[in-house]
């Protein structure tokens, strides 16, 4: 399986494309800084340096070119302003979607967040800075962008990431109470959804569970 990762570089990125190539995927990992390259290649990712802040769509349909799937993990980051919240959480995230469409490169997995369903219709949650809502907002748009497209597409909604060791164990459902999980556990269930074709047209949302990575997706696969 060819598989072209957005945010090869970040937290879920590198760990999914980790795992993509030693299962011998072939995995292109976009990035905007060429620093980022050799981390890539460490891992058996081969870099493709493109901003996606920055690029036209047919830049990135050419990338993806001849792909199985691609996935969206990009984010700002923390640190990041409202209009990034917009030009990478929102608008990478379309501009992907787009060209994924232009390329027939069908297989689109997006990682969301939770919380997100607290902004729709423009609400403003207590207690939450300008900044996330900002995120949220941005998220829930790229969802409902990616929602009324002709892909597989599935949206992944992770609870509160955590760099701890993954247990491999999670709950993964359309509705989840809120909780953590492991940004290792985050990974492997997205290469466990890019091998279950059953989940496209899926919005899910995941934490740290008690079932194994590969019951709760061959489950939420036949339940669908």
């Amino acid at each position: 399986m060819r598989v072209v990762l957005a945010g090869a570089h970040g937290k879920v990125g590198i760990r999914l494309g980790t795992l993509l190539a030693r299962r011998r995927d072939e995995v292109v990992g976009i990035i905007r800084n060429p620093a980022h390259a050799a981390d890539l290649e460490a891992v058996g990712v081969q870099p493709a340096v493109l901003d996606l802040e920055h690029a036209d769509v047919d830049e990135v349909s050419d990338l993806l070119a001849d792909s199985d799937a691609t996935v969206f993990s990009a984010g700002a980051g923390p640190g990041s302003g409202v209009a990034r919240k917009d030009t990478v959480d929102r608008g990478a995230a379309v501009l992907l979607a787009t060209a994924a469409e232009q390329a027939r490169v069908r297989r689109f997995l997006q990682v969301s967040s939770m919380g997100v369903e607290s902004v729709r219709d423009g609400a403003t949650p207590e207690g939450v800075d300008e900044v996330f809502v900002a995120y949220l907002r941005a998220k829930l748009a790229a969802e409902e962008d990616l929602r009324q497209r002709d892909l597989d597409w599935t949206i992944l909604r992770p609870g509160h990431l955590t760099d701890e060791p993954g247990t491999g164990r999670v709950r993964l459902a359309p509705r989840v109470d809120r909780g953590s999980v492991s940004r290792d556990d985050v990974a492997a269930v997205l290469a466990a959804l890019l091998d279950a074709p059953a989940t496209a047209g899926m919005v899910l949302e995941l934490v740290g569970g008690d079932e194994s990575i590969e019951d709760a997706v061959a489950r939420i696969a036949r339940e669908g």
